[in-house]
């Protein structure tokens, strides 16, 4: 890796995994929102042995010569740099640039040849069939984490695996390095957008108000033939104004006044494969005989959920704001799905919520695939008491029970200062110690 610090770049995590994954794999795919970094890192931080070429489809010429002839574009020298060829936006060339691409592969095994960059989820997106399954690797870069944004270095963004080994993060943080609830609420409203983060706010209502223009009026007309384009921006509002609640189909369509079907079938998945919003699905292991099925609705950046909802930290500072604890937790949940797909090849992590019927909900459930669990409730409150832990200890209870699952920590997080324990495996931490790295 290029040192970025010295550059004024700011290191990614996920640099390492494309790095191993081009010694591996004959193709690598990063995948991202538009404006998450991903054109930075592959041209100014990636520094594959030998160099390589660089190529964006975002350029009308080179996307008309790949769509002309895709091998003859593939094949030419490139000033004769070796590989791999970077391709930027791959998405916008379709299968035509894949199956080429394949067939190129194919004849020479050889890893490291092509590195393709997206702004779509490879594997939803309608116009490609082509999966390249057994030739690539497929690795998602996410709008910055915290510790990326403040440049906490590598031991940063490690709560997952920190806790799923079943270590306490009581002791775990130094005197003075924990946000207050201003700072939290700040971040929250800067969001994870390179860009943003580095502009002011009135610049900043600007970048997501052409950002969401972008996206909606640009991006999802080339993927996809959905009739009334115009309706994405209204049906990603409503999505801001419900973030961090279940997803029921039914009701959302009754209020945005469109057919469930074509809600459930076409806008939802369209927004989800522009990484503009995502769902965490429903967690079951048969613990109690009714648990909802419904996933959670979240969006993928919280800058971009308050500047859809109009809300500064000032108003989110106030105690009647609606949006404080919806957004709160959208944050937390983000940053735990940035460090799921960091880890991902090391622990297999998968998110979920849970609620039963009977009442008891967690925000998160994080499972890894050898069977280990963590709960996660997150709380705007800068207090927490024993109530808080009452449905983590009742889902610690019923796991102790089964044989197949372990219960390794249940934890609050809330936006006070101090950690405390609350009993056998329950832990109340600052929100922070989800980025802050080890002392």
């Amino acid at each position: 890796m290029k040192n970025a610090t010295s550059r004024g770049l700011v290191p990614r995590h996920a640099i390492p995994q494309v790095e191993a994954s081009l010694r591996e794999a004959r193709v690598v795919i990063v995948n991202g929102p538009r404006q998450a970094g991903k054109t930075t890192l592959v041209r100014d931080q990636l520094d594959p042995e030998g160099g390589g070429a660089y190529v964006t489809l975002d350029d009308e010429t080179e996307l008309a010569a790949c769509l002309a002839d895709p091998r003859a574009f593939l094949e030419r020298p490139f000033a004769d740099r070796p590989r791999p060829l970077i391709i930027d936006e791959f998405q916008r060339a379709g299968d035509r640039l894949l199956r080429a691409v394949k067939a190129l592969v194919d004849e020479d095994p050889s890893p490291g040849q092509f590195l393709l960059t997206g702004s779509t989820r490879f594997m939803t997106l309608p116009t490609i069939s082509e999966s390249l399954a057994g030739r690539a690797h497929i690795i998602d870069l996410w709008p910055y984490s915290q510790g990326e944004a403040q440049m906490l270095g590598a031991g940063a963004d490690t709560f997952l695996p920190r806790v799923l080994s079943g270590q306490s993060l009581r002791e775990a943080f130094e005197p003075g390095t924990v946000p207050n609830r201003r700072d939290y609420l700040e971040s929250l409203c800067s969001g994870g957008y390179p860009e943003a983060v580095r502009i002011g706010s009135g610049a900043r209502r600007r970048f997501f108000h052409n950002y969401v223009r972008t996206v909606t009026q640009r991006d999802v007309p080339e993927i996809s033939r959905v009739r009334h384009v115009d309706e994405l921006p209204r049906i990603l509002r409503f999505l801001a104004a419900t973030t961090a609640q279940e997803t029921r189909d039914t009701e959302l369509a009754a209020r945005l006044r469109i057919d469930r079907r074509t809600l459930r079938a076409n806008y939802l998945p369209l927004l989800h494969t522009v990484y503009l919003a995502f769902e965490l699905p429903a967690w079951s292991r048969n613990l109690v005989s009714r648990v909802s099925r419904h996933p959670k609705n979240y969006l993928v950046d919280t800058g971009l959920a308050a500047h859809l909802l109009g809300t500064t930290p000032e108003r989110l500072a106030e105690s009647t704001s609606p949006s404080t604890g919806p957004l709160f937790e959208t944050f937390a949940v983000n940053e735990l799905v940035r460090q799921a797909a960091r880890f991902v090849d090391d622990l297999g992590i998968s998110l979920f919520h849970y609620r039963a019927h009977t009442g008891s909900e967690i925000d998160v459930i994080a499972e890894t695939d050898d069977g280990r669990i963590v709960g996660i409730e997150i709380k705007a409150a800068a207090s927490v008491d024993r109530g808080d832990f009452s449905h983590l200890a009742a889902v610690r209870d019923r796991v102790d029970r089964l044989d197949d699952i372990e219960f390794v920590r249940g934890i609050v997080l809330y936006t006070g200062d101090r950690s405390h324990s609350f009993g056998d495996r329950l832990e109340a931490l600052p929100l922070a110690a989800l980025w802050l790295p080890p002392p």
